[in-house]
């Protein structure tokens, strides 16, 4: 068995049982079908991170079997779960890891808005209040990429690098979203396929009604540094929440 120090050990253990978890999000909101999509989560204080299997029903994941890797995307050799295949969107995880050191979380859902748009190649606008909030403006498409190599992981960095938003829709294929945490990107690839399905369904009624830049800009600002603040913290604009 690979061993690691005990604080290592915990660190690992705490990703595992969290990104096992947060699997559970992805059915619960909708967002998957099958043993499509997947979570990552990196592994604080060292160059590792932890995903799924590949073509494990999400009701048979658990701590023990999801798998450790580095940033290569390389399975760490004897170690728990290290029996099976990673999933098929690892070499993307690990790429992203490797680019943007501040992330620590990566999701890739098939939900049915959000690939539609990615189908047509289409950005979605910023047009109702929520998407300011949450991604700061349009949810950007990235470019046609192929399963398997770090193409796609390329494609979320370029696309994804000095852009605000949390979330990228991958031509043809569909969501990858990022975050400070496992968790915070589940909640991005929630809140992308509710900003994708409502905008959706707003363009079939009528023209969109585009909201000022400024707008957009004021109201990412209020809920990245304010919203859910304790009131002490709000007194001071530069606090993130």
């Amino acid at each position: 068995m690979t061993t690691f120090s005990p604080d290592l050990e915990a660190a690992i253990a705490a990703v595992r049982t969290d990104v096992a978890r947060l699997h559970g999000e992805l059915v619960r909101y909708g967002l998957v079908v099958w043993t499509a999509g997947n979570v990552s989560g990196r592994v604080p204080g060292a160059d590792l991170f932890v995903i799924k299997p590949s073509g494990v029903a999400y009701d048979d994941l658990a701590p023990q079997n999801m798998i450790l890797c580095d940033l290569d995307g390389s399975v760490v050799p004897a170690t728990a779960g290290s029996e099976r295949g990673p999933s098929s969107d690892t070499a993307a995880h690990a790429y992203v890891y490797r680019h943007m050191p501040e992330i620590g979380g990566v999701v890739h859902t098939h939900s049915t808005y959000a690939v539609a748009w990615a189908a047509r190649g289409e950005e979605i606008p910023c047009v109702i209040t929520g998407m300011a909030d949450e991604f700061g403006g349009p949810i950007p498409v990235g470019p046609f990429a192929i399963i398997g190599d770090d193409s796609i992981g390329r494609g979320i960095v370029e696309t994804l690098r000095g852009h605000r938003s949390r979330a990228v829709l991958m031509q043809n294929h569909g969501p990858f979203t990022v975050g400070v945490s496992a968790k915070d990107a589940v909640k991005a690839a929630v809140m992308c396929e509710d900003a994708a399905r409502t905008v959706h369904i707003a363009r079939q009624a009528g023209p969109l009604i585009p909201i000022p830049q400024e707008r957009i800009d004021s109201l990412y600002r209020r809920y990245q540094n304010v919203y859910g603040q304790p009131t002490d913290e709000r007194r001071d604009p530069g606090g993130r929440r």
